[in-house]
């Protein structure tokens, strides 16, 4: 119901052979553009407020460019950097860019390396200038860098005192740039360590260049960098001499798969979109392990190195719930087992009346966890009409008519109920207005269930903020005159800000937060917000090492799930609309159930998997208390 922004997509692919290659299999050198393409267009989900690319060329003169680079703003972005790059080689007559030789010397975008971003702010920051890929540029092509990522570092003003204290200046305050000057400074100490070591070789020259460039090893870089980011993170990146690499965080919080055969190296945020790109099965694509990085030398070679050790493994549920593409096997069967298991308790909510309710789901990607729960259903009802039929077989032999009764009288009703009518448009600004249009993005299927007789049970991934809940979509399900509403989140309550990636930073943009605040209040609690705030205002400045505690938990203690959920009707009912409304969100056990392999769930459970994470908690309840409405 509510778009969340949300974590960044990344791409990446090295070739392994020479352009005229793909030339002659293929019958064009810009394979490697094309599927770089491919690999984002699929991934768009991930990210529609920017994108961008950029590439290494490996037979560049000196003289000649070798690194490009295109960013662009917008949901078309990935459209727009495609195009300007086809532009730039438009310019060319036809008989040199059909030459591969000719291409990979002179034509931009005519590289060995490709590499490709989508972005989704989490930090707020927008603007052309925090698109990824960020690149350092130098005059020795092997201290150039250029970086992207899936990641937000909890812990930036530390990385930013560290290069401060070695003499750097940085430009812009943002986790990536930051970053980037970090490594960029460790890139020029590995690169002057091998001149250092070429001299005493009594190499000169382009000598030195050389060996310098078959040397370097970006895994150094990354050993004397990482060891500082408290975060989650995938981080790619290529240097102008030609090397690759891609590294993921020790806990596995982001994702990043990654597959290699002898034409191509390729890593992307997600398994599906290599196996439809490069026509794939499952089992060939291959997870980058937490704390590991991928990384292909500039002769080709490709090596597997432990950066720094893994932690338990934390990877985002969130992935699995809502972000990642619903057509990778696992996901999908996770969010099936997700819907499938709240069949009981949806039962209770409807009082066991399911022959008169209606099932549906809110139009987006609850569609697949839609499939799970009418399974759970479709089963408690043929285990019902067993034992309807095992009870009847014991008195007497039954009629075709009898037995029709109870297999053709019974079944699971769903329907289309919801639609995504019309796109909210920005040019609407005020505040009056813009509600007013907001209550009609999603419309009806008039008839689709008996007034005053059919329950209407409606599954979303995620029920996080409310706002849509309240100012839309009760009210408009309401119009079909249900006996009673039951809204279902195949998802827990979500009830504590996320610092790895997801736009939610602020503890009053939870439901789940602000409905046990009221129940505080409403019980003469409020000494229990009084003692969190004094415990979080205490520790919000203490090293991040330090960091031990999730104060906020005490907040919820109290009370049970269905408390919670109940304050949150009283809270989400629109003025005028009487109907009984039930909320129903999965358990923090069912969750586990249903994706046993990733358990990173601090948006639910309070469980951060780094120190940083609870530092910014602290701060962030804080913020709430003392009403300091920031990031």
């Amino acid at each position: 119901m509510e778009q969340l922004k949300h974590e960044c997509g990344v791409a990446m692919i090295r070739l392994l052979k020479p352009l005229s290659y793909y030339q002659q299999r293929y019958g064009t050198w810009m394979y490697g553009l094309n599927k770089l393409y491919l690999l984002m267009e699929k991934q768009h989900n991930r990210g529609q407020e920017g994108a961008g690319m950029a590439c290494v060329k490996m037979n560049a003169r000196a003289g000649e460019e070798y690194m490009f680079r295109e960013r662009a703003l917008g949901g078309d972005a990935i459209s727009e950097i495609f195009q300007s790059a086809r532009q730039r080689l438009s310019a060319f007559p036809e008989q040199q860019l059909s030459d591969a030789a000719y291409a990979s010397r002179h034509l931009p975008f005519a590289a060995e390396i490709y590499m490709g971003h989508l972005r989704y702010s989490t930090t707020g920051k927008s603007g052309l200038s925090y698109v990824h890929p960020f690149m350092r540029r130098n005059n020795w092509r092997a201290k150039n860098l250029c970086l992207c990522g899936n990641f937000n570092l909890t812990n930036v003003d530390e990385v930013f005192s560290s290069i401060v204290r070695h003499g750097q200046h940085p430009r812009v305050y943002s986790d990536t740039y930051i970053m980037l000057e970090q490594m960029g400074h460790r890139l020029d100490r590995e690169s002057e360590r091998l001149f250092n070591l070429a001299q005493r070789q009594g190499l000169e020259g382009e000598d030195i260049t050389r060996f310098i460039e078959k040397r370097i090893d970006v895994c150094n870089v990354l050993r004397t960098s990482a060891p500082l980011w408290d975060g989650g993170y995938v981080v790619c990146g290529m240097t102008g001499s030609g090397e690759m690499f891609c590294m993921r965080d020790p806990w596995g919080i982001r994702p990043a798969y990654w597959y290699k055969d002898d034409e191509v190296v390729v890593v992307a945020s997600e398994r599906p979109v290599i196996q439809t790109v490069f026509d794939l099965e499952t089992h060939q694509i291959s997870e980058l392990q937490a704390g590991q990085a991928l990384s292909v030398r500039q002769n080709g070679e490709i090596s597997f190195q432990q950066i720094i050790k893994a932690e338990e493994k934390r990877a985002c549920s969130f992935e699995r719930i809502y972000f990642s593409r619903g057509s990778d096997r696992d996901i999908y069967k996770e969010r099936k087992a997700l819907g499938e298991q709240l069949t009981e308790r949806i039962t209770e909510s409807v009082s066991g009346d399911i022959m008169h309710t209606v099932f549906s789901f809110i139009p987006n990607t609850a569609e697949v966890a839609f499939y799970g729960m009418l399974t759970g259903f479709k089963k408690q009802m043929n285990r019902q009409k067993v034992k309807q039929i095992y009870e009847l077989v014991q008195d007497h032999q039954p009629t075709l008519d009898e037995i029709n009764r109870i297999i053709g009288g019974q079944y699971v009703r769903s329907e289309k109920v919801a639609l995504k009518d019309i796109k909210l448009r920005t040019f609407i600004t005020e505040g009056a207005s813009r509600n007013d249009l907001a209550t009609h993005v999603y419309d009806i299927t008039y008839g689709s269930l008996e007034p005053y007789v059919d329950n209407l049970v409606i599954i979303d991934d995620s029920i996080v903020r409310g706002t849509t809940l309240k100012e839309s979509i009760i009210r408009i399900l309401d119009r079909l005159h249900p006996k009673k509403i039951v809204l279902v989140s195949s998802c827990p309550q979500v009830r504590y800000p996320d610092y790895y990636g997801i736009d939610m930073a602020r503890m009053e943009e939870f439901i789940a937060f602000r409905a046990t605040i009221e129940l505080l209040k409403d019980t003469d609690r409020r000494d229990i917000i009084d003692e969190v705030y004094s415990l979080c205002k205490r520790d919000m400045d203490l090293p991040r090492q330090l960091q031990r505690v999730n104060h906020v938990k005490a907040v919820y203690e109290p009370f049970t799930d269905e408390e919670i959920s109940h304050k949150m009707v009283e809270m989400l009912r629109p003025k005028g609309v009487t109907t009984p409304i039930d909320i129903v969100y999965q358990s923090l056990e069912g969750l586990r159930r249903a994706c046993p392999d990733f358990k990173g769930d601090w948006y639910f459970s309070g469980d951060y998997p780094t120190p940083g994470g609870l530092k910014l908690l602290c701060h962030a309840f804080v913020n709430y208390y003392e009403q300091i409405y920031s990031r």
